[in-house]
């Protein structure tokens, strides 16, 4: 008995140790985001809607783009299961990852090259999309150094060593801050570039995460053993294969999260300015929020990948039911906040004094009620899927994605927003409904995988 506990205590060690950097480098992800938006401000209200339209259209590739590299993280857990010391094998799989990485982005560049053109058809103002296209401009060329730094993060991660990618996106913040600043604004005697500067400032910080951690990684003895650029082009068709088999349903299964999101924002803008905007801040708080349960589920995907590598069921299990519990238990903690003081939080985006903002701010107290039981649903399901990819596990969960949040939340989302006349509470209700679908499909398929000792198939 001793013994059992014992080695869940030191599970809980590994995964904290694990989760804690991953947690930390998504927060600061998002501080890279915000400062973006903070320089586009600057510019105007003109600017900022231009930005959104650019940002968004680069992010829905951006997000495919990570679920496809995301693959090395088990693929390399398993490897080090398997063979703790394992070098050549690891090695093989950055190099095939980044080679995939890099023949997804050829034709997103040239999708990206018609943002101007893509948002007419979508129907958004000519003076707009000229504005955005000029951005993607700039911005386009973020996308390839973005993946590879997310590749190396993986690579890193994996091997259980996280906290570099975190020192190098903390650095990026204010690298991002006066790139944009000399580039937008024409500072220190460079030329005024507007948007345009501000996707190229985008783009050069992506350049700084990749080469930044690229030369850790080749200084640091414990990474520099892996030779990552050794025989870099020679093809490895099986491991090539290997890392699209399992990423690019990660892909599909992050795209379908990302553009539900993407049409909530568009289904709240039929429903009129004041819910758009509450939709907004309740969506940046609780995506905040949700940094967290994602950094465990990243972590939890390695601990389960190195128990899963070595055939240890009891490890598997261990490693999944402690990320679950110590991702509902921040749950819980997040949704009694968001309950407790909702007014608090929404302050920090609106001006609560002024009458102008009342109804907004009421309509985004409404919003975050429903957040609360979203943070509980949302962290089962991104931890779920975590652990799941940890089995190596990413088609069926692909599948679960597609019925909860198409097929349900927007269904049910629609149908509670127009037709039944609950506006934007029925579209949040839809999503909360989407995403509890999701996290009750991933825990019985775990549960169920566990339960039958199902650790070496997918």
């Amino acid at each position: 008995m001793n013994r059992q506990a014992s080695s869940w205590r030191i599970e809980a060690g590994a995964l904290l140790a694990l989760a804690l950097p991953m947690i930390a480098g998504n927060i600061a992800w998002a501080g890279i985001a915000v400062t973006d938006l903070l320089l586009i401000g600057r510019i105007g209200a003109q600017g900022v809607a231009a930005g959104a339209l650019a940002i968004n259209l680069f992010h829905a590739l951006l997000i495919f783009g990570m679920g496809l590299v995301t693959a090395a993280a088990p693929l390399i857990a398993n490897e080090r299961g398997r063979r703790r010391h394992s070098v050549r094998d690891v090695r093989r799989t950055v190099q095939q990852t980044l080679r995939a990485a890099f023949l997804f982005v050829l034709p997103a560049w040239l999708l990206l090259s018609q943002s101007e053109g893509l948002l007419l058809a979508m129907g958004q103002q000519p003076d707009l999309a000229y504005q955005a296209g000029r951005m993607m401009h700039g911005l386009q060329w973020a996308l390839l150094p973005f993946l590879g730094f997310t590749t190396l993060r993986n690579f890193i991660s994996a091997l259980e060593r996280p906290i570099w990618a975190v020192v190098i996106m903390l650095l990026a913040i204010p690298f991002n801050l006066l790139a944009g600043w000399l580039l937008i604004f024409g500072n220190a005697g460079l030329p005024a570039l507007g948007l345009f500067g501000a996707g190229l400032a985008s783009s050069l910080s992506s350049l700084f995460l990749f080469l930044g951690l690229l030369a850790v990684i080749l200084i640091d003895r414990r990474f520099r053993r892996y030779r990552l650029l050794g025989r870099f082009w020679s093809h490895d068709r099986e491991r090539h294969r290997a890392v699209w088999a399992l990423g690019l349903p990660i892909a599909i299964t992050v795209g379908f999260e990302t553009t539900v999101f993407n049409a909530s924002a568009l289904l709240m803008g039929l429903i009129g300015r004041d819910s758009l905007a509450a939709h907004a801040v309740a969506m940046q708080i609780a995506a905040l929020l949700f940094m967290v349960p994602m950094g465990i589920g990243q972590a939890a995907t390695v601990r389960v990948g190195l128990a899963h590598g070595r055939g240890d069921t009891a490890a598997v299990g261990r490693s999944g039911w402690l990320a679950l519990i110590l991702g509902f238990g921040f749950a819980l903690a997040a949704a009694i906040l968001l309950i407790a003081a909702p007014r608090l939080l929404i302050g920090a985006f609106l001006d609560l004094a002024d009458p102008a903002n009342a109804r907004t701010a009421a309509l985004a107290v409404s919003f975050l009620a429903i957040a609360a039981l979203f943070q509980l649903v949302d962290a089962t399901q991104v931890i779920g899927a975590g652990v799941l990819r940890g089995l190596n596990d990413t088609k069926v969960p692909m599948i679960f994605a597609l019925i909860g949040y198409w097929i349900i939340g927007v269904g049910v989302g629609t149908l509670l927003a127009f037709p039944l006349g609950m506006e934007g509470l029925g579209i949040w209700l839809g999503l909360a409904s989407g995403l509890g679908v999701v996290a009750v499909l991933l825990l019985a398929r775990w549960a169920m995988r566990y339960r039958l000792g199902l650790v070496g198939s997918s």
